[in-house]
């Protein structure tokens, strides 16, 4: 419980940015997962570092569990709050801080956007490529290290970051490093916050890097007999270094439901959906060699859209994979899982998951940022049907276990939250002690984000 003489604190600090309305309360209690709303007591919204601070502050004098809080796109229960406390909310810290062209990288609060952000960008030749796919908070796009359909050319957030700004259990502030490319100089404490997910501190700023807007960008589809075809030509592109910057694999159910909920003519095949960057002249030589690949493999229909309007009408169409496999079924839910393996190993998983899924007679649309080895299954259940669910929780711990057994991990993007605790000893043996133990150093009252990532 939040006592009442720090419900009196944060009233006196916040004001009405201080709220314990049920509606957003609950809505602070929610992601994009398929779990359960489990609402915080409070929620506090901040506007400065220095707030949230001053909020840490009291809540380690009153022994609070302090949940940050994005934009609630996350997908295994990052925000929930299975021991009451705060929600800090962080989504109005919203100011590009700085950006420096010649060294091509902004300072953005907590609460920027994707999509604000590449605005602002855009303005400059510049893009910043990170692309989950909704539109995330930067701030929480560090917190569970994320990364998208690019992260295949440009890397994820772990590459992203150059340093972070970060309020501590105390409420301590820390800058984990400068502006350089490049520092010898202590322990990485930028590599250590992200991907936290909010159990060490609470991100208030990031320097991030951003790129150069391609002189071209021209898009592909292709589509295949066999999965296995589909999943070869990614390897074989990634082995022969050819810098795609998106290569995206889709089954045949996950075709289908974006046609019908986009709109499209795509075949009902198994299916890459690709892009190239560059000059013209590189794209184009790209695309052939890529070409070339899926031809040798059985690849037919080879699509081109060079054109703007086109290309992000495809990816759009991508981007809402989650509300296609959503559409299969009305009123049920989408439980999204991840894994990842080394590239190598990418068609004996996908292949023997898909072996697995026909099986179970569950509705499960694949979709892969296949390019880097991870892939998603969009499982769609009924969340009245206890049978369905926990046939569902046994596929997913065999999902794991496959993806595991190839040296791979239990989630490639999603993060652990609460969905993924029970893997992390299966995974990371006694690591997971020294993990511990750097969470009691940090957070020695507990009272980050508590209950995630480790079991």
């Amino acid at each position: 419980m939040i006592p009442d003489a720090a419900r009196q604190e944060f009233e006196d600090l916040l004001g009405d940015r201080f709220s314990i309305s049920p509606s957003i309360v609950e809505q602070h209690g929610r992601d994009e997962s398929s779990r359960p709303p489990c609402p915080p007591e409070a929620v506090a919204f901040a506007t400065s570092v220095d707030e949230v601070a001053e909020v840490v502050r009291i809540c380690a004098r009153h022994r609070v569990p302090v949940i940050p809080y994005g934009a609630g796109t996350s997908l295994e229960g990052h925000v929930h709050a299975p021991h009451g406390g705060l929600s800090l909310d962080l989504s109005r810290m919203d100011r590009i801080v700085a950006i420096h062209d010649e060294d091509l990288d902004a300072v953005v609060e907590a609460g920027v956007t994707t999509a604000n952000l590449n605005r602002r960008l855009a303005d400059r030749g510049l893009f910043f490529p990170i692309d989950p796919g909704a539109e995330p908070t930067l701030g929480g796009m560090a917190s569970t290290r994320a990364s998208g359909t690019t992260a295949v050319r440009y890397g994820t957030m772990r590459e992203a970051v150059l340093s972070l700004t970060a309020v501590l259990h105390d409420g301590r502030v820390i800058r984990t490093a400068r502006r350089a490319r490049k520092s010898s100089a202590g322990y990485d404490l930028t590599r250590l916050l992200v991907g936290a997910e909010g159990t060490l501190g609470v991100i208030t700023e990031a320097t991030v890097r951003v790129h150069g807007l391609p002189e071209a960008m021209v898009g592909a589809v292709v589509s295949f007999p066999e999965l296995e075809a589909a999943v070869q030509t990614v390897i074989r592109t990634i082995q022969l270094a050819i810098p795609v910057a998106r290569i995206e694999l889709l089954d045949e159910a996950m075709v289908d439901a974006i046609n019908r909920h986009a709109g499209l003519d795509q075949a009902v095949r198994p299916t890459l959906m690709l892009e190239f960057h560059g000059t013209a002249s590189a794209v184009a030589e790209q695309a052939r060699e890529v070409g070339e690949i899926a031809a040798e493999l059985g690849g037919s229909d080879f699509r081109w859209a060079a054109d703007a309007a086109e290309r992000e009408r495809l990816w759009e169409a991508r981007h809402h994979a989650y509300f296609a496999a959503l559409a299969l079924r009305p009123g049920c839910r989408v439980v999204s899982s991840d894994v990842c393996v080394p590239i190598s190993r990418l068609a004996e998983c996908v292949l023997a998951t898909k072996e697995d899924l026909a099986s179970t007679g569950l509705t499960a649309p694949l979709v892969g940022h296949a390019g880097d080895g991870n892939f998603h299954l969009l499982l769609v259940v009924d969340p009245d049907d206890p049978d369905e669910r926990e046939r569902i929780e046994a596929f997913l711990d065999r999902l794991v276990g496959r993806a595991l057994a190839m040296d791979g991990t239990c989630t490639g993007e999603h993060g652990v939250g609460l969905g993924k605790r029970r893997f992390m000893e299966a995974e990371h043996g006694e690591a997971v002690e020294a993990m511990r133990a750097v969470k009691r150093a940090l957070d020695p009252l507990g009272i980050m984000n508590p209950g995630k990532v480790l079991p």
